[in-house]
């Protein structure tokens, strides 16, 4: 299929717009009139969520053929950033796409290892409940919570946790039922967002007073993860599991199911083209404008960083999923997630992604040591006269061993990979960027009084705003910034 990529985005652009035709939408749109992507693009402008509320709102109240024909199966509720909770149409087809697309990264995992002997052993995801509830006539449920009902018996044998652990809402005390579980067990497969899976381990090792995962779970031979980059937990998820384990990165979406890593020695994560999506490209400094030009999978380049588009088969068209990416390869198409649209720091005329700043943080970490439990990164603006700059808001497990090296680290690799801040920075108009260490627990109380503790939830990397970082500094008993880092390195 990844040979005939070109042919099969085009298979599954005409069999979108023949079942669409028979929506609502598709006859505003004149789908019955499309033949090629350039009138597509013409005819079906792309959209935000805040776009479709009325047509959801009609789907909620019972209408059918609305976006797609009939009605959707479920609801998928996801966290918006303007429009509160989303409900993102699902279908069961779609529902069967990504069951397939998350079987086929743990199969060619096997394929490319020969190591399958995780399927025996017990094997935990980290998820949203199952229970669900009504958005109008409609179920709806977090996508995890919904994939639940719907896994395939050969996958259902050893999973963990159990239903009755799986619908407790309060997410603390989920995760120590959820521990009170895994103990019983002889773990061989553990699936979660990094930040999440590192209170699990936590809370697994005080529990049992092992000394790290693997001696607990002898058998325990390969972490599935999404959500967010791993290289900043890395030092972390290591110490707490005694060492690397193998893994698969996974990049599943309300929307879709995207891409998953097809491979333990090639960058990026496969596209995934058997799932009934249809992908656009927009780039990334281009997204949300009037007239952006939208491009097909077969125009995209390596190395520009784009906004994802999709039309799917549960009636998404042109939708704007948020994220943006980059191409690491066309042949196959392999991405990498590099943040959100519009998650990014620009206060200075910078425009820093997450992306970059995880990749500084992960290098500091390499070069500085420390284990990272979680971090943000927020604007400072300095009193006129003074330069403004970055500070990094994060929570360290175990401290670097130089506050004042880690915050030098930290500007040299984000000078290293954004030539704005570079230029910002020689120039003087950014001062070398503030590192606040926060108390231990202080992500996890910003997250809990958010109510949007565990599960699939994310903390934003990067805001252009002060809101999140006033937040967390004032949990604090006593503020520990990094030393006043204008005094060059010896």
């Amino acid at each position: 299929m990844h040979q005939r990529a070109k042919e099969e985005q085009l298979k599954t652009f005409q069999n979108l717009l023949k079942n669409g035709r028979n929506s609502d939408y598709g006859r505003k749109h004149h789908f019955s009139e499309i033949q090629t992507f350039a009138e597509f693009a013409q005819a079906a402008a792309a959209v935000s969520y805040e776009q479709l509320i009325p047509y959801i709102d009609r789907i909620s109240r019972g209408e059918k053929d609305v976006l797609w024909p009939g009605k959707p199966d479920y609801f998928c509720k996801s966290s918006g950033t303007t429009a509160g909770i989303k409900y993102i149409p699902a279908t069961g087809v779609q529902l069967r796409a990504m069951i397939r697309a998350a079987r086929n990264s743990l199969m060619m995992y096997v394929a490319e290892t020969a190591q399958a002997g995780f399927f025996d052993k017990g094997m935990i995801f980290l998820q949203g409940s199952p229970e669900l509830e009504s958005h109008g006539t409609i179920a709806s449920g977090r996508l995890s919570g919904i994939v639940y009902h719907h896994v395939p018996a050969w996958l259902n044998r050893n999973r963990l946790p159990s239903y009755a652990t799986n619908v407790i809402e309060d997410w603390e005390t989920k995760v120590e039922a959820i521990v009170d579980e895994s103990l019983k067990r002889d773990m061989g497969l553990i699936s979660g967002i990094p930040p999440w899976l590192i209170m699990y381990f936590e809370k697994l090792l005080e529990k049992s007073g092992k000394s790290d995962i693997r001696s607990l779970f002898p058998n325990f031979g390969l972490l599935a993860y999404g959500g967010v980059q791993y290289a900043p937990y890395r030092a972390r998820m290591e110490a707490l599991m005694g060492g690397s384990v193998p893994s698969v990165e996974t990049y599943p979406a309300s929307e879709g199911f995207i891409a998953w890593q097809d491979s333990q020695e090639a960058e990026g994560l496969l596209l995934n083209l058997d799932g009934g999506i249809f992908y656009e490209f927009v780039r990334a400094e281009e997204a949300g404008m009037p007239g952006a030009k939208r491009i097909p999978l077969c125009d995209v380049q390596i190395g520009v960083n784009y906004a994802l588009l999709l039309s799917t088969n549960a009636g998404l068209w042109a939708y704007e999923i948020g994220d943006t990416i980059r191409f690491v390869s066309l042949n196959p198409y392999r991405i990498l997630v590099t943040g959100r649209v519009k998650h990014f720091l620009s206060a200075f005329g910078e425009h820093v992604i997450a992306e970059e700043v995880e990749a500084a943080m992960a290098e500091a970490l390499s070069t500085c040591g420390g284990e990272l439990s979680e971090f943000t990164v927020a604007p400072l603006v300095a009193p006129q006269g003074e330069a403004s700059r970055h500070e990094w808001l994060a929570e360290f497990s175990r401290m670097p061993a130089s506050p004042h090296h880690f915050a030098h680290a930290l500007d040299r690799g984000l000078q290293k990979r954004n030539i704005y801040y570079r230029d910002l920075r020689e120039g003087n108009l950014l001062a070398l960027p503030l590192l606040q260490f926060l108390d231990s627990g202080s992500f996890h109380r910003f997250m809990k009084e958010e109510g949007r503790l565990g599960g699939q939830n994310k903390l934003p990397r990067l805001t252009n705003d002060r809101k999140i970082a006033g937040r967390l500094l004032s949990f604090q008993k006593n503020t520990r910034p990094s030393a006043e880092p204008e005094n060059p390195l010896p």
